[in-house]
């Protein structure tokens, strides 16, 4: 019995030192973005159209009064067939204050990983640019690949925060 106790104590200390993700699938490759960023999960809807905007900008909605961009991570990084119907999911983000929906194939599981289960993110072989990368982690029969998902959306390549007037910028 004293085992068991010894045992739930530790589970209980390595659950502190955890960080959720939420994975998502992105052609065939599995990804995950830090939870705490995740505001919902919702299905597709027909979005406005954004001028000159790039392809991988589907356009905007209005989500309970907020003008939403919705960005298509398939497009972006060339991953996965980009098509629309009642499967479609997008996975609403707050990001630096502000809301953006990025479009994903599936939404798989949240994992819980410790920073011992994160392996460093490669310099090559994966479709996001590394400096985007937190990790990568394997669970299961699968290797995830963390993405920072705040330094993905907030970035010059996305163009959807004006980051040259940004009074707030903590780069190093």
């Amino acid at each position: 019995m004293s085992g068991f106790n010894a045992n739930h104590e530790l589970d209980i200390h390595s659950l502190n030192e955890s960080t959720e993700f939420l994975s998502f699938v992105l052609g065939d490759e599995h990804y995950a973005l830090d939870i705490m960023s995740v505001k919902e999960i919702r299905g597709y809807e027909s979005v406005t159209k954004i001028a000159n905007a790039p392809p991988f900008i589907k356009g905007v909605i209005n989500l309970r009064g907020d003008i939403v961009p919705i960005v298509d991570l398939r497009l972006k990084f060339n991953v996965g067939e980009a098509t629309y119907n009642e499967f479609t999911i997008v996975i609403m983000l707050n990001v630096a204050d502000r809301i953006v929906g990025i479009v994903v194939d599936g939404v798989s599981d949240v994992i819980r990983l410790t920073d011992e289960e994160i392996r460093p993110a490669p310099e090559f072989g994966v479709a996001f640019d590394s400096r985007y990368l937190l990790g990568l982690a394997p669970v299961e029969e699968e290797m995830i690949i963390l993405v920072n998902i705040e330094q993905l959306i907030t970035s010059d390549e996305l163009g959807l925060f004006d980051t040259h007037n940004a009074g707030n910028d903590v780069s190093e």
